[in-house]
């Protein structure tokens, strides 16, 4: 990773992590689920709106490292608004960054904004921190009432 994109992932994870976006609850989700990572004690609440397909409203609630806030206020910002395919799209292409790192071979512009994740793979104990928000998404989405962990 260079080192511009280094700072710019210690900016964005302090950032969101100190102020995250969509840190809220909303009133009648249709969607929900529960995260857990018994690791770090990351716990989080994913809400969303889901009209005709389209995630119309997303928020979170919960308590976590920096990482974990931030990339589930990253998640939020992403996912607004998206069609729930084009959302589980999104989640495998962000977990194959968290997991595969650089061998995973995706150009820069499959994540936008969402590049600065990558920093996490250099820190292979924090992934479950990143990936929490995500694996809570997908529940949440295929309507899985079973709490997500990432044990």
């Amino acid at each position: 990773m260079s080192d511009a994109l280094r700072e710019l992932y210690q900016e964005v994870i302090v950032d969101h992590g100190k102020r995250p976006r969509n840190f809220r609850r909303i009133e009648a989700p249709s969607h929900t689920a529960q995260g857990f990572n018994p690791l770090c004690g990351d716990q989080l609440r994913l809400e969303l709106k889901l009209v005709d397909g389209v995630i119309e409203d997303i928020a979170f609630q919960g308590e976590g490292c920096a990482i974990s806030q931030a990339s589930a206020s990253l998640l939020t910002l992403a996912v607004k608004g998206m069609r729930q395919e084009q959302a589980l799209e999104l989640f495998a292409r962000v977990h194959m960054l968290l997991t595969e790192g650089p061998n995973s071979q995706l150009p820069a512009e499959a994540l936008g904004k969402l590049a600065v994740l990558a920093g996490v793979w250099e820190f292979p104990l924090r992934v479950k921190c990143a990936s929490l928000a995500w694996h809570t998404l997908r529940s949440a989405l295929a309507g899985d009432p079973a709490p997500v962990s990432t044990e």
